[in-house]
């Protein structure tokens, strides 16, 4: 039976845990294709050989790392709950795991328009629950729930793409809980919004005093 290149491993799960944590940095940091196995080595404090013996190679740590964000994702997206609270659970989301963020948007910047056929069913699948919604009054009839899909995906990264915007026009450092919340509440509020007239519903929002006010007492 073959053994891992580093006998004293007595913890695997461990180890890759470690890999995995040195990779989403040097992946949010460099990209896919400026990341180097041996940075992530380092940073793991592993030998490199570890990473193909439990990986497979820089593709597999790659492809680890979507399926431990998927992960997180079905724990945080209640898919049942209103529109806007399930859009500000992902800023909060983003906001607190911001180098998941930033390897979305390096997997943007390195597009080459090859399609996609795993992501593009999951964004039909996206679309689908969104026009469900609408159906039921959630969004107004004349909104694209396609063009609203990628809206909602730009507004809930924002303090990951463009955390100089938000300084500048917030005061607010972008990855403070601080902007997560009050920033989370606000895209709640919008969101909310958008429900088409007399089908408002009341939510915890309405007590709010004030969005700061809010932001405070959380805080506390």
């Amino acid at each position: 039976m073959r053994r891992a290149p580093e006998e004293k491993q007595r913890d695997p799960e461990r180890t890759k845990a470690r890999i995995l944590d040195a990779a989403l940095r040097e992946f949010a940091a460099k990209g896919f294709a400026g990341a180097r196995v041996s940075e992530i080595a380092a940073g793991a404090g592993v030998n490199k050989q570890l990473i193909s013996y439990y990986f497979g190679g820089k593709e597999g740590l790659y492809d680890a790392l979507t399926g431990r964000w998927q992960s997180q994702e079905s724990a945080f997206a209640d898919q049942g709950a209103p529109l806007g609270r399930l859009v500000a659970d992902y800023v909060r989301a983003t906001t607190a795991h911001r180098d998941f963020g930033k390897v979305m948007i390096w997997q943007g910047l390195a597009d080459d328009g090859r399609p996609d056929p795993a992501l593009e069913e999951d964004m039909r699948s996206n679309v689908e629950r969104l026009r469900a919604r609408q159906e039921a009054g959630e969004i107004p009839a004349d909104v694209d729930p396609a063009a609203l899909l990628v809206m909602l995906f730009a507004v809930a990264s924002a303090g990951v793409s463009f955390p100089q915007l938000v300084r500048a026009a917030m005061g607010l450092d972008p990855a403070s809980p601080e902007f997560g919340a009050h920033y989370a509440e606000q895209v709640e509020r919008l969101v909310t919004h958008l429900r088409a007239p007399g089908r408002e519903r009341p939510t915890a929002l309405d007590a709010s005093p004030s969005p700061r006010s809010a932001t405070r007492a959380d805080e506390v």
